[in-house]
């Protein structure tokens, strides 16, 4: 009966230990909003509007606890070192097919207070839109999306990015992004 009560014990405070290592505990919010350019995402071959980006991803470091008190600070330890990001989407129109999420690394350096840092993201895997869902869209694949009978395939890209204050505290931010997908339907928009 010892044992059991040890290894409960031992569990309960790993749980604790894995709780308190996910919490930011930052003094640094990371902002991250994206300012859309397109909506709507022809996957046609050459059609039209669509040789550009999808948007703009800007990366603000907003100081949310006030330091100040009898313990000198430098307020240049909690700007902020983004080295990662993370894609994944969601669907929003009842289909439930989406691509695969990726990581990757980036090195981009946000300081605190400031107007933000812009920068440019990976939002598909380069054979992304030749694979499901959007293959479905496709006329010799029946143009329309197999889950929903539609001809449009709507989802959410979320953006996760992760990084570090020069004190080396973890801070997160993200943003979503809605995207319609579709097949000959006049272009990028």
């Amino acid at each position: 009966m010892v044992r059991k009560i040890a290894i409960f014990g031992t569990l309960a405070l790993a749980m604790l230990s894995c709780k308190e290592s996910n919490r930011q505990s930052s003094p640094v919010d990371l902002i991250v909003t994206a300012a859309q350019k397109l909506n709507r995402i022809d996957i046609k071959t050459g059609a039209a509007n669509c040789d550009q980006s999808i948007g703009t991803v800007n990366i603000q470091a907003l100081v949310v606890q006030n330091t100040s008190g009898t313990l000198p600070t430098n307020s240049a330890l909690d700007n902020v070192i983004v080295n990662q990001y993370r894609v994944s989407y969601v669907r929003t129109d009842g289909g439930t097919q989406v691509p695969a999420p990726f990581t990757r690394s980036i090195s981009i350096n946000v300081a605190t207070g400031g107007g933000g840092t812009s920068a440019t993201f990976i939002g598909f895997q380069s054979d992304a839109l030749t694979q499901a869902p959007f293959a479905a869209l496709l006329p010799q694949n029946g143009g329309r999306d197999p889950q929903t009978g539609r001809p449009v395939v709507q989802m959410d890209l979320i953006l996760d990015v992760f990084g570090q204050t020069l004190a080396g505290e973890r801070v997160s931010g993200s943003t979503r992004i809605p995207l319609d997908f579709c097949f000959d339907c006049g272009g990028c928009a």
